[in-house]
């Protein structure tokens, strides 16, 4: 061991011990997807602690000379079958009692066992030295490597975060009401048994306010059940924050439910609160489920997963290329899907994997946190089908080894690190929303994406708005970019009504045994819901300078190549209480849009006049405004006037009464373009974690102006984000002042106000768009790519559970003629796609 113990001794400076903080990539390769399990196992380089799979080491050593690697290899131990396993999004065979995940009586997670065998190896000649080896060297060289191999394999891999955890949904906070909870003295007694809502006589999901002892009934349920909101509202009238539910009340607690804190929570005087109304908690049995066992049932309606699943029939694993599964990291099956999907476009294709050694090679010293790494990454792990392979079922120690239906495939854990880092959703462990992931990763895509192709404008297209003022029948015209066509679905077009009315009366006589019957909604209703005109009635017209009714016809200024349909099966109720509509769509194989072409500008018609109406003034807004030429900011005499911008108050008002901010209801409305309550509310939605949600509106204006943003301090990366979408400088600054140099919001503001770039003429140092281009014209708009509007599927992501912050998602594509089910892990071919239960569809255009 002469030669090997010279050799650790002359790179023995380079060889570190992890420290805190230290980043071990210990279980993961940053450019495939190999790991100790692995063949060939998984090599950490001892300086950088970053692993890289026996295809990759003896390129990261000749690019940085790093010689000393810690070479992991894990085989996977032989264990027993669990008859609770509830993997790849299957109803779990032994019934949860917690809704909980790797906790006893929860969602089991399954947790292999490995024998591991660990050793430096020293490249290029791939010399090993294992700890016997060690304990013959010098004790500087000793001591140093064996800190460095102890380190390295006690410090907590970073994908151990990302890995699925221990989770228990039943773990609640101590209500900040619980100490201090005002008792009304009204003498009222509750009986232990009995109860009704004092509403609607409802025997069942009862609640009892804990300030008057009001028993009433609770909240409907996104499939329809439960109570009819009585206690809801009882709260919005009294302000009155706690409830128990009757029925739970046991002498180890109860389910309580704070209204004012929108959570179920603990109450550590509950006793004291019941006694106050002649309840002994200590006798009281439980009679109703809890709503944690209600959520697990209802996240589980069987009869949904096992169609979407296709369950009910013997389903053909297939291996291949493009064939990889993915392994659930803990509700990332929305990722998943999504992911399966976009790697299935040519574009993605070619811009990711084709070029997958280029990137490598230009990739940085750390390519764990390179967008353009990680995506070429998942997409080589994905279409290779060098990880698409059987499973091994260990058995028991006597037992032979016996591919089972799922693969080893690939776990995106760095992929989803770097994608969710920052993001206050799809950073966390919880189930997120397929559609959201989607724009969420197309945004990040646009972001990355400043020079060469991009892959996203596969799915970009112009929409036109054309609204006809009807009292002068002139007319304006709009366009604004679109990833996804939102489709509505319209209940009351229904073809099974008879029978959906037949099941609805038998649930409200307490029918048990009711059948579930599902709305049969036609596509073809959908699409005339999508493209009727809609009245505006309270439209400003600048042809007779007064509000009047208009109409709005929306219409496809362009087809993109691949089109995305969002099915709106989750909406809000009347009350904007969320729910999901179950419904049966029979969404086809083709589809022609040719008839949705917009045509533009009217032969004769006449166009609105460009004139402004008059400034919105809403009375709790302070007026501010810009220095004059010789002003000083001490001064507000002055100050000129900034003129508030034109909003739609009566969409303003609706979203402050729903309970929204106003600064951000202006926001919303001023995003959107007064385009309307729905694209106002999706921008809500979608911008209500930002840390500006409620900050008064930044109004566009002079570069000297409070509430603007000076030239000088925009940042470069985000003007060259927008330039990189087929924006001019002139125009991406515009926008970035406009909105406080934010790049979201940034690219909302220029989305919405496509039709004023042209026009715009003043830009950096008060030169004119032209004039900066060197004498060109600006480009009207992103880059958007056009062609015939004629469709077939070839992909949909679907959805089971009650909402889209639980349950589980799957997705078939179509290959080679033959639909195929990419279930996590599990990928077969299919025999029954559900195309009718789908909530994203994916279609390719069809070339004659």
């Amino acid at each position: 061991m002469g030669d090997v113990g010279e050799i650790l001794m002359s790179v023995l400076s380079t060889i570190r011990v992890p420290k805190p903080g230290d980043r071990v990539h210990k279980d993961e390769c940053a450019l495939s997807f190999a790991s100790p399990e692995s063949e060939g196992g998984l090599y950490v380089c001892m300086n950088s602690f970053l692993g890289f799979g026996s295809q990759y080491v003896e390129r990261h050593h000749a690019r940085t000379g790093q010689r000393a690697y810690l070479h992991i290899t894990r085989t996977r131990k032989a264990k027993k079958e669990d008859d609770n396993n509830s993997g790849s999004g299957h109803p779990p065979k032994k019934k949860p009692t917690r809704l909980a995940i790797g906790i006893e009586g929860g969602f089991d997670v399954e947790l292999e066992q490995y024998e591991e065998d660990v050793k430096v190896v020293l490249l290029p000649e791939r010399q090993e030295v294992t700890s016997e080896d060690l304990a013959t060297m010098p004790d500087v060289v000793r001591e140093r490597v064996s800190l460095s191999m102890a380190g390295i394999m006690a410090a907590d891999s970073v994908s151990h975060a990302l890995q699925v955890q221990q989770w228990d949904g039943e773990v609640r906070q101590e209500s900040k009401h619980a100490a201090d909870l005002k008792q009304l003295d009204n003498g009222l007694k509750i009986p232990p048994t009995g109860w009704r809502c004092e509403v609607c006589d409802l025997q069942e999901n009862l609640w009892m306010n804990l300030t008057d002892g009001k028993v009433l009934c609770g909240r409907r349920y996104f499939d329809g059940t439960g109570g009819n909101n009585h206690a809801l509202l009882h709260f919005q009238e009294t302000g009155y924050p706690l409830a128990v539910k009757l029925g739970t009340i046991t002498p180890d607690g109860a389910d309580v439910y704070s209204y004012d804190e929108d959570d179920m929570v603990l109450d550590s005087k509950l006793a004291e609160h019941l006694s106050h109304f002649g309840i002994d908690m200590m006798t009281m049995e439980k009679t109703e489920r809890t709503m944690t066992e209600l959520e697990i049932a209802v996240n589980q309606r069987v009869g949904e997963w096992e169609v979407i699943q296709e369950s009910g029939t013997t389903l053909r694993p297939l291996f291949g290329p493009g064939l990889t599964g993915m392994k659930n990291l803990g509700n990332s099956c929305y990722l998943n899907s999504v992911m399966q999907v976009l790697f299935t476009i040519p574009d993605f294709q070619n811009k990711y994997v084709a070029n997958i050694d280029k990137i490598i090679d230009e990739a940085p010293s750390d390519p764990t946190q390179d967008f353009k790494t990680q995506v070429a990454k998942l997409g080589y792990g994905l279409l290779s089908g060098d990880y698409s392979k059987p499973a091994l079922d260990l058995g028991d120690e006597n037992g032979a080894s016996e591919p089972r239906g799922d693969q080893i495939g690939i776990a995106p854990r760095m992929f989803k690190a770097l994608v969710g880092r920052g993001h206050p959703e799809f950073s966390t462990n919880r189930q997120q929303d397929a559609q959201e992931f989607l724009l969420h990763f197309i945004n990040m895509v646009e972001r990355n994406c400043r020079s060469g192709s991009n892959p996203s404008e596969a799915f970009r297209f112009l929409v036109e708005d054309r609204i006809v003022c009807q009292q002068s029948q002139k007319a304006k015209y709009t366009q604004r970019v679109e990833y996804i066509v939102q489709l509505p679905v319209p209940m009351d077009q229904a073809t099974n009504t008879e029978e959906l009315q037949e099941a609805e009366q038998r649930r409200e006589e307490g029918d048990s045994s009711a059948p579930t019957v599902r709305a049969q909604i036609p596509f073809t209703a959908c699409m005339a819901a999508l493209s009727e005109p809609e009245i505006l009635t309270d439209f400003w017209s600048s042809a007779v300078q007064a509000k009047t009714a208009a109409t709005k016809m929306t219409r496809f200024a362009s087809f993109p190549d691949h089109l995305v349909i969002q099915i709106k099966k989750f909406t809000f109720g009347l009350d904007w209480v969320p729910k999901k509509l179950d419904v049966s769509i029979d969404v086809p194989d083709t589809l022609d849009l040719s008839a949705l072409r917009a045509t533009g500008q009217q032969p004769g018609e006449e166009l609105l006049p460009e004139v402004a109406p008059p400034p919105l003034m809403t009375p709790d807004v302070e007026v501010k405004g810009i220095l004059g030429s010789h002003g000083n900011d001490e001064d507000d005499s002055l100050y000129s006037p900034l003129l508030s911008p034109v909003l739609d108050d009566s969409t303003v008002s609706q979203l402050c009464e729903m309970g929204f901010p106003l600064e951000a209801c202006r926001k919303a409305v001023y995003y959107t373009g007064n385009t309307g309550i729905d694209s106002a509310m999706n921008w809500i939605m979608g911008h209500m974690d930002d840390s500006d949600f409620s900050a008064p509106l930044v109004l566009p204006g002079g570069s000297s102006g409070p509430g603007s943003t000076p030239t000088e301090s925009l940042s470069e990366e985000h003007l060259a984000t927008i330039v990189s979408m087929g924006f001019s400088r002139d125009q991406a600054t515009k926008a970035l002042r406009a909105t406080s140099n934010v790049l979201d919001r940034a690219v909302d503001w220029i989305f919405s106000h496509l039709d004023d770039l042209e026009s715009m003429d003043v830009s950096e140092g008060g030169r004119s768009a032209v004039e900066s281009e060197g004498g060109r014209d600006p480009p009207p708009g992103p880059r958007v790519r056009d062609g015939p509007g004629k469709y077939e599927l070839f992909a949909f992501i679907s959805h089971m559970g009650t909402s889209t912050m639980c349950g589980h998602y799957v997705c078939h594509i179509k290959k080679d003629q033959q639909w195929v089910i990419f279930n996590d892990q599990k990928v077969c071919a299919s025999e029954k796609p559900p195309k009718d239960l789908g909530y994203l569809y994916f279609y390719r255009r069809v070339t004659e």
